[in-house]
């Protein structure tokens, strides 16, 4: 305790310098907690922009379709798979949907793109096609009712209630078969692919056009009650429903490029910090040295009578102790500030696309026990260990030379 106390009583002995050291090692820290909030914040967007926008939690196929889109690989007991579906309670809603890639035309312009349906009461519970609508209704049921992405009315010069023409390729025959629509509302995701490429029609229409019954589908979407996130994506329904002709992949299996954007993402912080505190680490170490080199005379004094070199070192290390604990509640408490008006305010970065996924929201910051508990230790731990080389230092100070020396 009293080598603690005269420690802490040393760290104002030069008190422009002790503060100039903290503010290092605790704006350190309040950087590592607000970009790692933020980082967070933005997975957080990422994953619900790939979930909740199209593709939903997780999806179920014929094996093959994902490959090529081919039309003739549909769900052929999708009724069954309904009822499956609906019996489950780990689910939140699903959806099926017919899927075609088409030639959209009109009367200026003529267009590819890929032609969805859905159902219109089930869809809002996986989709965000219904929030997209920016003019005109939402689909009701009707027969020849249609959206389309505003990119693509740009394109083709239609409105609403202008008259669109589907033409689609039969299932199992290969047939081309043609259906007049009429735009009854345009969708804007913010995502080019989106609005540039694809339609939506009620799934009743798409199947009459494919030749399809009301049984068979290409797609189920779904979602669940507890979210899929990126460390929790195991799912029972999903390990049962998957076999030699029906697959079921959870949002991570069936986006692999981004996945593995996002586990890059999730190591980000952890490689600002070690940056961050390796800058910190050399300035704890250089303020050490200025220190011991202010007070060598005195090191030399306490050495020749009698003090034990652990005891200098020990000295040393609870200055850096204590300069890291001052440090971390200075942090803390500014990240904590930062923290909380990020993520109430959020972060606005404007409209940008990252890897397909559309950031056009604000980045809101998120809290995280170990922001608070973990990266502290951390920065106590680092701060000592960065004390040992000047600490060894300070103890192997041979009294005859530090007694030359005067400041």
């Amino acid at each position: 305790m009293q080598t603690a106390s005269l420690a802490f009583r040393n760290l104002f002995r030069n008190t422009r310098r002790t503060v100039l050291t903290v503010m290092l090692i605790g704006f350190s820290l309040t950087a590592l907690i607000a970009f790692d909030g933020v980082m967070r914040g933005m997975i957080t967007l990422m994953v619900d922009n790939i979930t909740g926008t199209l593709t939903g939690e997780a999806q179920i196929h014929r094996a093959g379709y994902r490959e090529n889109l081919d039309v003739d690989l549909y769900i052929d007991d999708a009724g069954e798979i309904e009822d499956r579906l609906q019996q489950d309670s780990s689910l939140r809603a699903f959806a099926p949907r017919v899927i075609s890639g088409a030639m959209i035309s009109s009367s200026y312009n003529v267009g590819a793109g890929i032609v969805y349906g859905i159902d219109a009461e089930l869809e809002q519970g996986i989709s965000k096609v219904r929030d997209a609508v920016v003019d005109g209704e939402y689909l009701s049921g009707g027969e020849s009712e249609l959206l389309i992405g505003l990119s693509m009315a740009e394109l083709l010069e239609v409105g609403l209630g202008d008259r669109i023409v589907l033409t689609l390729s039969e299932v199992d025959d290969g047939e081309l078969a043609q259906a007049l629509f009429r735009v009854s509302g345009i969708v804007e995701f913010g995502l080019r692919e989106l609005d540039e490429n694809f339609a939506f029609i009620n799934i009743a229409s798409a199947r009459q056009v494919l030749g399809m019954t009301d049984q068979q589908a290409h797609e189920f979407a779904l979602n669940f009650i507890t979210p899929l996130t990126m460390t929790n994506t195991d799912s029972a329904l999903l390990e049962e429903l998957n076999g030699e002709e029906i697959e079921a992949l959870n949002w991570l299996e069936l986006n692999p490029d981004i996945s593995l954007i996002l586990e890059l993402s999730r190591y980000s912080s952890l490689m600002i910090g070690a940056v961050l505190f390796l800058l910190a680490s050399l300035g704890v170490i250089n303020s050490m040295f200025m220190s011991i080199y202010e007070r060598i005379y005195e090191f030399g004094v306490i050495k020749a009578i009698g003090t034990r070199p652990r005891d200098i070192r020990k000295l040393i290390l609870y200055e850096a102790f204590f300069i890291a604990l001052i440090s971390c509640g200075m942090g803390l408490l500014l990240g904590a500030a930062i923290g909380a008006y990020t993520s109430s305010s959020g972060i606005a970065f404007g409209e940008m696309e990252f890897s397909g996924i559309a950031l056009n929201n604000a980045i809101f910051s998120e809290f995280h026990p170990i922001q608070f508990t973990q990266f502290p230790v951390y920065v106590v731990l680092l701060t000592v260990v960065a004390a040992i080389y000047p600490a060894r230092f300070a103890a192997r100070i041979i009294p005859s030379e530090a007694l030359q020396r005067s400041l």
